[in-house]
């Protein structure tokens, strides 16, 4: 199993420190997320400053680029860095696409996101091998590509792909078209194994496809003091407010505390959300325990889901230095 690190929310400027020390204790790779900050621009700075290290987006907004310009983006960074790029894309929700990034929401997701993949590989199949551009679907046309806008062939052109997902239907896509699927950190092990990991079996099936071609990447809740277990439990209670992931809760028998939940989230009532995740659902989200026990807690719930893990609380390396070193070390051993 890999084990990875996620970038916290940082500016440029420290990104390069973070790295060097990621791949120095021993990550596999480091991923960059898109809230507050561009989840490219730190692609630049480590694979400038390590040498074995991969890193990706976990997440980059799809539905708020073209294909063509995320091309682009991914095209560079992986002959920059000798192929180790991944390239992780999530579809966000309605409002955050509409309302924050002032972009038009699908009609179907699954279909407008298989339709991205598609182009994406299709442009890189243009520049790598000269095929023409001919990409035709219900969300994107492509067909022009002439010689002064094309990079041309590269040494590393296989880019993974991932795409991340709470649902059935964008793990299927996964089995489908990609070669991983993010899992969100909302989640429990037994919608990994019982839901999604069905869902990816589906779709690589359908696309004759062997499902361990697919590899289920999971970032985990994980708290090993009082402080942390209260703010995951803040953020369990976020997400599961929202009603697209209300089906995680559902599958638990927990669908009307997700209501409860979407309701004071609608009133901007979010200091009262965390008191509805009680201690059975912490358990069941998150991984609690002290840190002589977190990587053996770990491997116990996920040696035998996952291909990749990494922590929700992101990697800051002047704090705990000890912790993650002897964390990434014992993860290794397994």
């Amino acid at each position: 199993m890999y084990f990875d690190a996620t970038l916290s929310p940082s500016s440029l400027s420290a990104v390069a420190d973070i790295a060097r020390a990621a791949e120095q204790i021993g990550f596999d790779a480091l991923w960059c997320p898109e809230t507050s900050h561009d989840p490219f621009l730190p692609g630049v700075l480590i694979a400038e400053h390590t040498q074995r290290l991969h890193f990706g987006t976990a997440i980059a907004v799809s539905f708020a680029r073209s294909p063509t310009t995320l091309a682009y983006t991914a095209w560079d960074l992986a002959q920059y860095s000798r192929g180790r790029f991944l390239l992780g894309l999530g579809t966000q929700v309605k409002a955050h696409i509409e309302r924050r990034f002032g972009m038009p929401w699908p009609e179907s997701v699954v279909g407008k996101l298989r339709e991205q993949i598609q182009a994406l590989r299709a442009l890189w199949d243009c520049w790598q091998n000269g095929r023409p551009l001919n990409v035709r679907g219900e969300y994107y046309r492509l067909s022009l590509m002439s010689p002064l806008f094309n990079p041309g062939p590269i040494a590393h052109p296989r880019i993974p792909i991932l795409i991340a997902g709470v649902n059935p239907g964008l793990a299927q896509l996964a089995g489908e078209e990609a070669d991983g699927f993010l899992a969100h950190p909302f989640h429990s092990a037994e919608y990994l194994a019982e839901v999604l990991v069905p869902a990816i079996q589906r779709g690589a099936q359908k696309s004759q496809r062997s499902p361990q071609e697919v590899h289920l990447c999971v970032t985990v809740f994980a708290a090993t003091n009082d402080d942390e277990v209260e703010f995951i439990r803040s953020q369990i209670a976020f997400y599961a407010s929202t009603p697209s992931y209300r089906r995680v809760l559902e599958h638990h028998g927990w669908g009307e505390v997700g209501e409860k939940l979407s309701l004071l989230a609608s009133r901007a009532r979010w200091g009262d959300l965390p008191a509805l995740i009680d201690e059975t659902m912490l358990e069941t989200f998150a991984v609690i325990a002290d840190e002589k026990h977190l990587a053996e807690k770990l491997r116990q719930r996920y040696a035998n889901l996952a291909q990749r893990l990494a922590l929700y609380l992101p990697f800051v390396p002047a704090m705990r230095d000890a912790f993650w070193r002897n964390l990434v070390e014992e993860m290794h051993a397994a």
